[in-house]
C-alpha cells in the first residue's frame, strides 16, 4: 500500500549502574541490606533492559514494541522514586532523519535527563509502531485492525511528545524533536490510520455514503498532513518521496470520496450529480497518480471510477439526458473520523512490574527524610537540656569535694571509696592513653575527609576552567549553561560541608583544651591502686573521723544516693530518646495520593509531639527535681562544715581535682567516640557527594565532546544539506472549493536546512525542568524556580550535646551509621584515592479505543 514509516533515532550506550546506585546510596540511607541486594539488582536489571529495548526497535519487528514498553514503563516509575536530577548518566540519541554528511557529522544531543531518555525511547516506541503498522496485510481483517491500532498509537505518542519535549529539552532540540517536525509525524500517522477505516469500511461493503464520509476525513487528515510536512523548518528532514507520497494518498482519498459519493447520487436518481462526481473522480485518480510517481496507486478503484463513468454517460445520453452540474457546486457528504488521538495512559505494558517498588516516591522519601530530622532536632534538644543538667551538677558537687569530703572523715588518709572505683573505671577503659590515642586519631579523620572535599572542589574547578576557555575560544557559538550556574548549587552545598569540617575542628581546640586543664588529675587517675594512694597527701589537723557520724554527713549521704539515682534516670530517658522511633511512610503515601502533596510539617509535628511527649515531661521533672537537690546539697555541706570544722587543705584539693578528672574522663571519651562516628559518617556522605561530582564532570566532558563535534562539522553538514527541489504546483490540494480547510498552498522553492542541535540555542542546562508534565507534581510543582540540582541537599548541621555547646558532634544523628572505624584501606591512599574515576506518576486512566483492552470502535475494532 506504500504506506509511510518514520525512521528511528539511534542511541548511545550508558551505563545506568554506577550513577544510579550512588544516587540510591545518598538518598535512600536506612534501606536493610536485603532491601539494598533487591535494588541493586532491580539496578542490573534496568541497565540490561536499556541495553536490549533501545536497540530491538532496529529490528523492526512487533517483538520490540514489548520490551520497549517495559523500559518506558520502568523509566516512569524511576522518576518517581528518586530525584533525578540528580542522576547524572549522559543520554546521547542522534537525530533520527539526519543522514550524515561525507565528514562523518551528525546531529546528535546528550543530556543528563531521564526525561530526556524517556522522550526519545517515546519517539523510537511511535516509530517502531509506525513500521509495525505499514508491514501489516491490509488484504485481511486483522491486518488492517492491527494497523489502525499502532497508526493511531503512534499518531498519539507523536502528540504527547510535543509537550514532553517541549518540557524535557529547554534548548534546541534535534530537528526530528521539534515542534513542526512532532506535529508533522503526529498528523501524517492519523492520516494513515484513517485509511486503514476507510480500506476496512470498503471491504465490509458498508453504506456508500458512510464510506465516503470516511474517505473525505481522510482526505482532510492528509491535507493537514501535508500542509504540516511542507513548512519551512522541516521539508528539508523527510525522505524525497514522502511529500509526493502524502501529495498522492491526499488526491487519492477525494478520488474515493468522489466515487462513493456518486453511487449515493445514482441511488437518489441524481444522474447528473453521480456524472459530475465520477468525472472529478476519474480526474483525481489520475492526479494521485502522477503525484506520487506510481502509475498503478489505487488503480482498482482508477478503473472501477472509469467503467461507472462510461455506464453513466450512457444511460444519461439515452435515457435521461440531465445536465451536469459543475462539481463544484455540489454538496459534500460530510465528514466520519474513525482515527483517534489517544491519551497516553500508562503504564503501557500489560505485564508491568515495578523493579523499584521497594523505594518510596521522592517526595515520600524527602517528607520521611524531613520527618527524621525534625525528630531527631527534638530528641537532641532533650539530650543537651540532661547533658547540660547532668555538667552542671558535677562542677557544684565538684566544687563542694562531694562525695569524697565525707568519706574522707570516715576512712582518715585512705582514699574514699567512691574515687577508689572512679579510678578503677578509668584504668578499666583504659585511661589516659586511651584519651590521648583518640585525640590523635582525630586529625586523621579530619585530613581524610578535608581531602575528599577538595578533591571534589578540584574536579569542578577543571571542568569550570575547561568550559570557561572552550567559551572564550567559540564566544557566542558555545551556547551550553556555563560551569558557574550549573555547578552553583554542588558548589554551595559542598561550602556546607566545609562549614561543618570547620566546626568540628573548633570542637577538637576545646577538648584538647580540656584535656590539658585535667591533665594531671587523669594521670593520677590512670595509676594503680598503690601509685595513686602516695600521690595522695595525708590528712590534715582538720581531719575528724567521727564527723562521719554527724547528721549533716548523713544527710549529704543521702542527698549524693539520689544524685546517683537521678543520673541513672536520665541515662535511661537519654537512652529511650535516642531509641525513638516512627513511621510515617503510610501517611504521606497515603496524603501523597489522595492530595497529591504532602503537608509533612504538619503531619511531623503531631505524630512526634505524641512520642516524645511523655519523655519531654520527664526531662522536665528531673530537671525540677535538680533545683530543689541542688539547694539541698548547699544546705546540707554547710551545716556539715560547720559541724565538723573540716578545712579544705592540700590532700581536699586534690581529691576535688580527681573528682572533676573523672567527670572530664567521662565527658571527653564520650564526645571523642561521637566524633570519630561523627567523621566516619562525614566520609560516606562525602565519598557519595564526590561520586556525584564525578558522574557531573563525566557528563559534562561527553556533552563538550560532543558539542565541539557539532561545531567543527557545522559547516560541512550545512554544505552537504542538497537544496530543496520545488514542490510542483500540482502538489496543492484537490480539495473542491467549497469544502472547507482543504487547501495546501505552495510550498516557497527553497527551505532553510535544519539547524544543528548543537547551534543557535543553548542545550537544555542540567537538571531538566519538567513542569507541564505529571511526574513534576512529585517534586513540589516548582522544580524551574528551584534551580538546579535542588533534590540534593547535605545533612544538616549536626547539633551536639555539651554543655558548652562548642562541640559539635551528634551522638543520635540519624543522618551517619553506627559509630564504627571504617578500616584505613576502604579509602585508599591519598591524594589520589579520590581521584575523578568514572565507573559508568502515573496517571490511571481508562483505556481508550484502539489501546490495549479497550472497548471496541464503531468498526468492532
Amino acid at each position: 500500500m506504500g504506506l509511510l514509516s518514520v525512521p528511528m533515532k539511534k542511541p548511545s550506550e550508558v551505563d545506568f549502574a554506577k550513577p544510579l546506585k550512588t544516587l540510591v546510596q545518598s538518598n535512600y540511607r536506612n534501606l536493610e541490606p536485603d532491601q539494598l541486594n533487591v535494588i541493586n539488582e532491580a539496578i542490573a536489571e534496568l541497565n540490561t533492559l536499556r541495553n536490549t529495548a533501545v536497540w530491538k526497535v532496529f529490528d523492526k519487528q512487533e517483538s520490540g514494541l514489548e520490551v520497549n514498553y517495559r523500559y518506558y514503563d520502568q523509566l516512569s516509575a524511576l522518576e518517581s522514586k528518586i530525584p533525578v536530577q540528580e542522576l547524572q548518566v549522559p543520554f546521547k540519541w542522534k537525530d533520527a532523519f539526519d543522514k550524515g554528511s561525507i565528514f562523518g557529522g551528525r546531529i546528535s544531543l546528550t543530556l543528563t535527563s531521564i526525561a530526556y531518555e524517556r522522550t526519545c525511547v517515546l519517539f523510537n516506541l511511535a516509530a517502531l509502531q509506525s513500521a509495525v503498522a505499514s508491514s501489516q496485510s491490509t488484504d485481511t481483517d486483522e491486518g488492517l485492525k492491527q494497523a489502525a491500532k499502532l497508526f493511531q498509537q503512534s499518531a498519539s505518542i507523536f502528540t504527547f511528545l510535543k509537550t514532553l519535549a517541549l518540557a524535557t529539552i529547554q534548548g534546541e532540540p534535534t530537528p526530528d524533536l521539534s515542534q513542526d517536525s512532532l506535529t508533522a509525524l503526529g498528523n501524517l500517522m492519523l492520516a494513515q490510520a484513517q485509511e486503514m477505516f476507510v480500506i476496512k469500511a470498503i471491504k465490509d461493503s458498508m453504506k456508500d455514503l458512510v464510506v465516503a464520509k470516511l474517505c473525505a476525513q481522510c482526505e482532510e487528515l492528509y491535507s493537514e498532513a501535508l500542509r504540516s510536512m511542507q513548512r519551512d523548518g522541516v521539508r528539508a528532514l523527510w525522505d524525497k518521496e514522502w511529500i509526493p507520497q502524502v501529495a498522492g494518498r491526499q488526491a487519492a482519498m477525494h478520488a474515493l470520496t468522489m466515487l462513493y459519493h456518486s453511487k449515493v447520487s445514482k441511488a437518489n436518481k441524481a444522474f447528473g450529480e453521480e456524472i459530475s462526481r465520477l468525472q472529478k473522480a476519474v480526474e483525481l485518480f489520475k492526479t494521485a497518480q502522477s503525484r506520487s510517481s506510481n502509475p498503478t496507486l489505487f488503480q482498482e478503484y482508477a478503473n472501477r471510477a472509469q467503467k461507472s463513468l462510461a455506464e453513466a454517460k450512457k444511460d444519461n445520453d439515452f435515457i435521461y439526458n440531465e445536465i451536469i452540474p459543475d462539481v463544484n457546486n455540489l454538496p459534500s457528504p460530510g465528514k466520519a473520523q474513525l482515527a483517534k488521538v489517544l491519551p497516553l495512559a500508562p503504564p503501557l505494558s500489560e505485564e508491568f512490574h515495578d523493579l523499584f517498588g521497594a523505594l518510596v516516591p521522592v517526595a515520600v522519601n524527602q517528607a520521611l527524610a524531613a520527618c527524621e530530622g525534625r525528630k531527631s532536632e527534638m530528641v537532641n534538644g532533650e539530650i543537651m537540656r540532661l547533658r547540660e543538667a547532668t555538667s552542671a551538677l558535677n562542677g557544684l558537687l565538684s566544687s563542694l569535694n562531694l562525695p569524697a569530703i565525707v568519706e574522707v572523715t570516715a576512712s582518715g588518709d585512705s582514699l574514699p571509696p567512691s574515687l577508689q572505683e572512679k579510678a578503677s573505671a578509668v584504668r578499666e577503659k583504659g585511661g589516659i592513653a586511651q584519651l590521648k590515642e583518640l585525640i590523635e586519631r582525630l586529625p586523621e579523620l579530619f585530613t581524610r575527609n578535608k581531602e575528599i572535599l577538595d578533591e571534589a572542589f578540584r574536579m569542578m574547578d577543571e571542568e569550570r576552567d575547561s568550559d570557561n576557555q572552550l567559551r572564550a575560544q567559540f564566544k557566542d557559538r558555545w551556547t551550553r549553561t556555563s560551569s558557574d550556574k550549573l555547578a552553583a548549587t554542588f558548589r554551595a552545598n559542598g561550602e556546607k560541608y566545609r562549614t561543618i569540617i570547620n566546626n568540628a575542628t573548633a570542637a577538637e581546640k576545646v577538648i584538647r583544651e580540656k584535656f590539658a586543664t585535667h591533665k594531671h588529675g587523669l594521670e593520677l587517675l590512670s595509676m594503680t591502686a598503690d601509685q595513686l594512694a602516695k600521690e595522695i597527701p595525708s590528712a590534715g589537723a582538720g581531719s575528724n573521723s567521727q564527723a562521719s557520724n554527724s547528721s549533716a554527713a548523713q544527710t549529704l549521704r543521702a542527698l549524693m544516693e539520689s544524685v546517683e539515682t537521678m543520673k541513672a534516670e536520665r541515662e535511661c530517658i537519654e537512652s529511650e530518646l535516642k531509641g525513638l522511633t516512627i513511621d510515617l511512610k503510610d501517611r504521606f503515601l497515603s496524603a501523597l495520593s489522595t492530595e497529591g502533596v504532602i503537608n509533612e510539617p504538619a503531619i511531623s509535628l503531631s505524630e512526634i509531639g505524641k512520642v516524645i511527649g511523655p519523655l519531654q515531661e520527664q526531662v522536665g521533672e528531673t530537671l525540677a527535681r535538680q533545683q530543689v537537690l541542688s539547694t539541698e546539697v548547699r544546705e546540707a555541706h554547710e551545716r556539715f562544715v560547720s559541724e565538723s570544722g573540716v578545712s579544705t587543705d592540700q590532700r581536699d584539693r586534690t581529691l576535688s581535682e580527681l573528682a572533676a578528672a573523672y567527670d572530664v574522663f567521662t565527658e571527653l571519651q564520650g564526645y571523642l567516640q561521637e566524633g570519630e562516628t561523627f567523621y566516619n559518617g562525614l566520609t560516606e556522605i562525602l565519598l557519595v557527594y564526590q561520586s556525584k561530582i564525578s558522574d557531573y564532570c563525566f557528563a559534562r566532558k561527553t556533552e563538550k565532546e560532543e558539542l565541539m563535534k557539532d561545531l567543527t562539522h557545522e559547516s560541512s553538514r550545512q554544505a552537504s544539506v542538497a537544496p530543496t527541489p520545488v514542490i510542483p504546483t500540482h502538489h496543492t490540494s484537490t480539495t473542491a472549493s467549497n469544502e472547507p480547510a482543504s487547501t495546501s498552498a505552495s510550498a516557497p522553492a527553497s527551505a532553510a536546512p535544519p539547524a544543528s542541535a548543537a547551534g543557535g540555542t543553548a542545550p537544555a542546562p542540567y537538571p531538566q525542568q519538567m513542569q507541564g508534565i505529571p511526574m513534576a507534581a512529585a517534586y513540589g510543582g516548582n522544580m524551574a524556580a528551584m534551580g538546579g540540582f535542588t533534590g540534593y541537599v547535605p545533612p544538616p548541621m549536626p547539633q551536639g550535646f555539651n554543655p558548652y555547646g562548642t562541640l559539635p558532634y551528634p551522638s543520635a544523628y540519624t543522618g551517619f551509621p553506627p559509630a564504627t572505624m571504617v578500616p584505613p584501606a576502604y579509602y585508599g591512599t591519598y591524594p589520589g584515592a579520590y581521584g575523578a574515576q568514572h565507573h559508568q506518576q502515573q496517571q490511571q486512566q481508562q483505556p481508550q479505543p484502539g489501546a490495549p483492552g479497550a472497548p471496541p470502535n464503531q468498526m468492532g475494532w
